[in-house]
């Protein structure tokens, strides 16, 4: 690697940044807007961009929503679940949340170690007679034992629920890692590689369930004068689909540039002791590098915590995605299925991981001076 000349001057270092589209380019699909008038319920700009993603992700169908969390909850409305679902206590908080709006039973699982997904081992023992289904996380977009989960829910009879929050675009052995499951979340947040402002989306499998899912996200209305089911104010509005269109057209630039960050990443902390850069597991395609996560392991002089708190005194704000795990939470501790002594690899994840600020227009200085950071506190 060439050496760099840091010329880096401190200011807020973010852990991200959504990446905007020049304005002018943004600007004739509000002419359209205003010209058309149609603001909402699945204008012709959704259709586009539920048309393109058909496309662009190489799935079935997708159902656009306000959000991904309305979209989790609308998901496993769709499919009837009831009763207990397992899921992984290394996650967002939505993941659960979407379970107890929908009055049903997370049942936390620990995570194998290389996908930081749900350990299928353990998934089995969790089954009791009130499963029905199984929630895994594609945590930073890494696919988790896809083949092992579906077996063992093919066995027992389970739905399985990907919050695919994290997957836009990655695919795992030659298909869509959004094909796998029963349906498949994904989020638009400002946060995410592929952002519309706000929003998400369901991937279906067939045109019957997609129009199930978008009666739900309608408030269960069929026609004009009649209402199903008890569905929920879920669509995408004109103004964040035309964002969506946009941002489209720019995910080329928007990947290349978020792989030449990882590159340098890696390129730069390569040989500090005690800090492992974690990666996407064997099988993975056109992965999407969402994320930049670090394991900061024991040994390392500084440790985690305080590698943390530098960094903010330093105006760098790293963040620690996952920690606390969602079932130290008050909300869900309680649960036989929270303790932490049930969820050992998740755990010790948890207290260790650190995500480094990456975005399309993070400065390589920058990531110098993250770096310098971390080999200084070695």
């Amino acid at each position: 690697m060439t050496k760099r000349k840091n010329t880096w001057q401190p200011h807020a270092v973010r852990v991200t940044q959504p990446f905007m589209p020049p304005l002018e380019e943004f600007i004739p699909y509000l002419e359209q807007i205003w010209k058309n008038k149609h603001l909402t319920n699945n204008g012709p700009l959704h259709q586009k961009l539920e048309a393109e993603l058909v496309d662009y992700l190489k799935v079935g169908h997708v159902s656009l929503f306000t959000n991904g969390t309305v979209a989790l909850i609308t998901a496993l409305q769709a499919l009837g679940v009831q009763g207990e679902v397992i899921t992984t206590p290394y996650s967002f908080v939505a993941t659960s949340h979407s379970l107890i709006w929908n009055r049903m039973t997370p049942v936390f699982c620990d995570i194998d170690e290389q996908t930081l997904s749900l350990d299928p081992a353990r998934v089995e023992r969790a089954i009791t007679e009130r499963t029905t289904a199984i929630m895994p996380v594609h945590c930073y977009g890494y696919p988790g034992d896809l083949e092992a989960i579906q077996k063992i829910a093919s066995k027992h009879g389970l739905k399985v629920i990907y919050d695919a929050a994290h997957a836009f675009g990655v695919g795992y052995r030659g298909t869509s890692l959004l094909n796998f499951g029963d349906l498949s979340v994904v989020s638009f947040h400002a946060t995410k590689v592929f952002n519309t402002f706000e929003g998400g989306a369901i991937i279906s499998h067939d045109p019957e369930t997609k129009k199930h899912i978008d009666n739900l996200k309608n408030f269960g209305i069929i026609n004009e004068t009649m209402t199903v089911e008890p569905g929920i104010n879920g669509k995408m509005s004109e103004v964040n689909a035309a964002m969506g269109l946009l941002q489209l057209s720019y995910m080329p630039h928007i990947l290349e540039q978020r792989r030449a960050r990882d590159r340098y990443y890696r390129e730069s902390l390569a040989g500090i002791e005690h800090i492992q850069c974690l990666s996407p597991p064997p099988g993975t395609d056109n992965y999407n590098y969402s994320y930049f996560p670090i394991l900061v392991k024991e040994g390392f002089r500084l440790g985690r915590d305080a590698l943390y708190e530098k960094m903010r005194e330093h105006d760098i704000f790293a963040r620690r995605y996952f920690y606390p795990l969602i079932s130290d939470f008050p909300t869900y501790n309680n649960l036989p299925s929270a303790q932490r002594s049930n969820l050992p690899v998740a755990a010790r994840i948890a207290d260790q991981v650190l995500c480094l600020p990456l975005f399309p227009e993070l400065d390589y200085d920058e990531i110098d001076a993250v770096v310098g950071l971390i080999r200084a506190s070695a």
